[in-house]
């Protein structure tokens, strides 16, 4: 379980939770200035250099980093490249998948705790298509804001859904126009490993009942690393953070719900309504060849994610 979480927790783009959409966008910008990158994200380091969240994630956008990193500690170092690869490859997945969602003719789209996902922006998306992006009131006016201050506008009709999930979002989403009688491709990226067990399966019945047949969903799921691994790396990163300066920041292990009941996703949906695969995280890395070979618990699947997408039936 979770030490730093409680159930009715909120969050900006600074603090708790808010901080891993830093994070995760810091990763993005770092991949698109790669000589040939797997994904094009020309909004993210904007959104993490105007966040103000910590020295540490602006930091991930120095192209020095992982070097001066790799000088204390080797083993971090291939951590570190490991995770600016898996998310290279995470948001590669799933822009894939509203790609064939589009292909396919569906033309509205939920993004569930979109964070600074910036899809609704930088994905060229067919006319007609609504992009409905469910987040904490504060997270999704800070990147509105942002993006509109510097001229970005989105490509498609982007919708607010200003809501915490744990409250009655399907109530909210309708609201703001949301038709479950036409079919729909959700995506929950980077959110059910901050949902106790019970919360991920509720999330999943309130997509089937909003969901029309042939629609689609699209998750990442909720990775199970040991607590003294865990415990292990974040001290060492908290020593490198010391000695190279940069300021404390929370721990985003100790955000997650670590739960051993909690269901496979992709057995929960093919058990309710939803025709669902499952592609380990490793293996996509491997075949795009983002692997990083030293990383540790390379031999432990369960402390790697699988993406999932299912099709309702």
């Amino acid at each position: 379980m979770s030490t730093l979480r409680t159930h009715d927790d909120t969050w900006d783009i600074r603090t708790s939770v808010g901080t891993t959409a830093v994070m995760v966008a810091a990763a993005r910008a770092v991949e698109t200035e790669q000589p040939d990158p797997l994904i094009r994200d020309p909004y993210a380091k904007l959104l993490v250099t105007n966040a103000q969240a910590g020295v540490l994630w602006e930091a991930m956008l120095d192209p020095d980093m992982v070097a001066k990193v790799d000088e204390l500690d080797a083993e971090a170092a291939a951590m570190i490249r490991h995770m600016r690869g898996y998310q290279a490859v995470r948001t590669h997945f799933f822009d894939t998948f509203f790609r064939n969602a589009a292909d396919a003719g569906i033309r509205q789209i939920v993004i569930l705790a979109s964070g600074l996902d910036s899809r609704a922006y930088r994905l060229d998306w067919p006319a007609g298509t609504t992009v409905y992006e469910i987040d904490q009131p504060q997270v999704l006016d800070y990147k509105s804001t942002t993006l509109a201050d510097h001229g970005v506008t989105p490509s498609a009709d982007r919708r607010e859904v200003a809501i915490d999930l744990r409250q009655d979002w399907p109530a909210a989403l309708r609201d703001a126009g949301f038709d479950p009688t036409v079919p729909t491709a959700w995506l929950a990226e980077g959110l059910l490993m901050y949902l106790p067990a019970e919360a991920q399966d509720k999330l999943f019945t309130q997509i089937g009942e909003l969901s029309a047949p042939g629609s689609r969903v699209a998750a990442e799921t909720a990775a199970n690393q040991a607590d003294d691994r865990r415990q292990q790396m974040r001290e060492r990163f908290r020593q490198i953070a010391e000695q190279l300066g940069y300021e404390e920041t929370i721990d985003v292990g100790e955000l997650m719900y670590r739960d051993e009941n909690r269901a496979r996703v992709s057995d929960w949906l093919n058990d309710h309504g939803w025709r669902a695969t499952a592609q380990t995280s490793t293996d996509e890395m491997r075949r795009l060849g983002r692997w990083v070979e030293e990383v540790p618990m390379a031999d432990d699947k369960d402390a790697f994610s699988e993406f999932v997408t299912a099709e309702r039936l």
